[in-house]
């Protein structure tokens, strides 16, 4: 069974920095791009951030671009997102997706979901 787990979330001010773990199992780690998601109450999902498969290539929304950094580690199974210099408007729910390409539909694995807020 595919599972995806994130952690890290909690509440920090402006300026600050966080980093969310997303801790996979039931699938070979490597074999899929694992991507971050966020949504905001009362606004669409965006994607934030997608490490490609094989883990070789990393991708960012311009929203975010110069202040976040994904990696993994494979040998824990994990994929992370530094968080730097954090806004308000970073707030939201982070979700971290498993897929076969960045490009792909995102339809099948999701986590449950971290929360993020930043106070100003």
């Amino acid at each position: 069974e595919v599972q995806l787990v994130e952690s890290g979330g909690g509440l920090v001010q402006a300026g600050g920095s966080l980093r969310l773990s997303c801790a996979a199992s039931g699938f070979t780690f490597d074999d899929y791009a694992i991507g971050w998601f966020r949504q905001a109450p009362g606004k669409e999902r965006e994607g934030v951030s997608c490490i490609s498969r094989g883990h070789g290539s990393t991708y960012y929304a311009d929203s975010v671009a110069g202040r976040f950094t994904i990696s993994s580690d494979n040998a824990k199974n994990t994929v992370y997102l530094l968080m730097n210099s954090l806004k308000p408007e970073d707030t939201a729910a982070y979700y971290c997706a498993a897929d076969l390409y960045c490009s792909g539909t995102w339809q099948d694995y999701w986590g449950q979901g971290t929360q993020v807020t930043v106070s100003s």
